[in-house]
């Protein structure tokens, strides 16, 4: 509800400046932590090598994951610091933390130099990332929204959500500019440490730029107040009356804003190289080309949020998306790699296992490993982008493929040692590309044939959804949330949604094209979080537009 209490006057030139300030930093915390995710493919290489091809790409997306999953906590931990000493000092920490974990990434040996030790510290850096990151959003969003005035917040607060686009941005373009110089092969074997090296420039300008930055003036009014909490966490979810809010703002906004977000940058780059074999390159650029076009209407959404309300914006950014995503990577794959749409049209592949024999290959923590021949089989055709069908066989542990006229077996092997079934698998896996070489299955997509305006109009399509629910974001979860507890309030569901929601979406959706045979299933993730959350939104949430934020004051 809307105070009666003065609002904040107008924004000075100096709060815009360290508002601005504060935004920049935030742009070098997603370049850190948006590196992972570009050079995903080589970093399975360099340490999951261990693995076959598939699994070694699945494995560096769980590890992905798991700098998501301990977001939450991140969020718990910094967001109590944030209540109880203030905005400002909490950024400080939170950045050096992120940014030495990824100037270390740059330093770690691979797999094939001190063997299992390389992806276990991975997986650590990954987790003190995301442990760094689940305080650094609710600290700037707050900072941002306690500064704004009233009536402005969606325009302000929008500010932030653009960095987490330009960081991604800012990853692509080094990451590009660093292959071009270097070429493929070098940039293969060790070029690829340079972004994550180069990130401690970054770190340097990001500290230098938080240590200027003011309290805000609500933190700074609460404190002199004396009306601070004394324990933020237990009266933000120990307290009904606030944990009620919280798990609305969870299902009603952050889960469908963070599936939508994630489908729309990461999933989507992943769709193009795994997916629809397009060169991690071109790939890149088109992605770039759409986040240049569509990083301007955060702030329009912001600022339309602002006259309209929040709840109108972002929900229907997800039911649009709910509605659309089916055609839209459809028309994708049209786009990017006609030959594998045709082929997969024409060409009908079975597989011929035991069910028993078949697991659904989601392991958020990596500690399963999936090597049953089903298994191994179905991660053979997804890395080919092949559509098939199951079907059950009385087999044992043994599964086949059916391509056309050719049947390929893939044997149980319990008595082989490890090098024979990677042999084994390694045999398998050419003859499955030679069968589907000869039904037109290209190995990858035909630089040629790619309409790469069409393949552009797509991805600016989906980052639209993306500036839609993630626009007026910011501003709708501070103004939830009183004084006293907001950075705490706000920082746990939208750590649960973006680290938890959005982030398994890359290995839950590979899991599920995995076990279902068609590489369009994965997108069911998404369309069914982001159409709950519309619903939930609509049904349950109250606008926020236009709250006193100094009305618990």
């Amino acid at each position: 509800m809307a105070g009666t209490h003065r609002a904040p006057e107008p924004m000075t030139r100096e709060e815009a400046r360290v508002i601005i300030a504060s935004s920049l930093g935030t742009v070098f915390e997603w370049y850190d932590f948006y590196l992972y995710g570009a050079l995903a493919t080589i970093l399975a290489r360099q340490y999951f090598s261990a693995l076959d091809s598939g699994s070694a790409f699945l494995f560096a997306l769980l590890a992905f994951a798991a700098g998501f999953l301990v977001r939450p906590f991140g969020a718990l931990l910094f967001g109590r610091l944030g209540d109880l000493i203030g905005r400002k000092y909490t950024f400080l920490v939170t950045i050096l933390i992120m940014g030495l974990a990824t100037f270390a990434v740059g330093l770690l040996p691979s797999y094939d130099s001190i063997g299992v030790a390389a992806p276990l510290v991975l997986i650590g850096l990954r987790l003190l990332q995301g442990l760094a990151l689940g305080g650094e959003y609710g600290g700037a969003a707050v900072y941002v929204a306690e500064h704004a005035p009233q009536g402005r917040r969606g325009t302000y607060t929008a500010w932030i959500q653009t960095t987490a686009t330009l960081g991604l941005l800012m990853a692509l373009l080094v990451v590009l500019g660093t292959r071009t110089v270097l070429g493929e092969v070098d940039f293969a074997d060790w070029g690829w440490r340079i972004p994550f090296l180069v990130s401690i420039v970054l770190l340097g300008i990001s500290v230098w730029i938080r240590l200027a930055l003011a309290e805000t003036p609500a933190f700074r009014r609460m404190k002199a107040r004396g009306r601070g909490s004394r324990a933020p966490v237990a009266e933000s979810f120990g307290q009904w009356k606030n944990l009620k809010v919280a798990l609305l703002a969870l299902g009603g906004l952050t889960a469908g804003q963070a599936v939508v977000w994630y489908t729309g940058q990461f999933y989507a780059l992943f769709f193009l190289t795994q997916q629809l074999q397009v060169d991690a390159t071109a790939a890149q650029l088109m992605l770039a080309v759409a986040l240049l076009l569509g990083t301007p209407f955060f702030i329009v959404f912001g600022a339309l949020s602002d006259r309209v309300g929040r709840k109108p914006v972002i929900l229907l950014g997800c039911a649009l998306a709910a509605a659309t995503y089916f055609p839209a990577f459809k028309a994708l794959s049209v786009a990017a790699n006609p030959a594998l749409a045709a082929a997969q049209a024409r060409s009908q592949v079975v597989l011929l296992a035991d069910p028993a024999a078949c697991s659904f290959q989601f392991n958020p923590t990596g500690a399963t490993r999936f090597t049953s021949p089903c298994d191994t089989a179905k991660q053979v055709l997804a890395a080919y982008s092949v559509p098939y069908v199951n079907e059950a066989q009385p087999l044992g542990g043994d599964a086949r493929v059916r391509i056309g006229g050719t049947e390929i077996a893939l044997q149980a092997s319990a008595a082989q040692g490890a090098a024979e079934v990677r042999r084994r698998n390694a045999v398998f896996r050419e003859a499955v590309a030679e069968a589907l070489a000869a039904q037109g299955y290209p190995r990858q997509a035909d630089p040629a044939a790619i309409d790469r305006l069409g393949v552009v109009a797509i991805l600016f399509y989906l980052m639209l959804l993306v500036t839609m629910v993630y626009g007026p974001i910011a501003a709708a979860l501070a103004e939830m949330f009183p004084t006293r507890i907001r950075y705490t309030s706000m920082s746990l569901p939208y750590h649960l949604g973006n680290g938890w929601f959005g982030g398994l979406l890359p290995p839950m959706a590979f899991a599920i094209v995995a076990q279902t045979g068609d590489i369009y299933s994965g997108l069911w993730y998404p369309v069914l979080i982001a159409g709950a959350t519309a619903v939930i939104g609509t049904l349950y949430l109250r606008e926020t537009c236009g709250v006193d934020m100094y009305a618990d004051d």
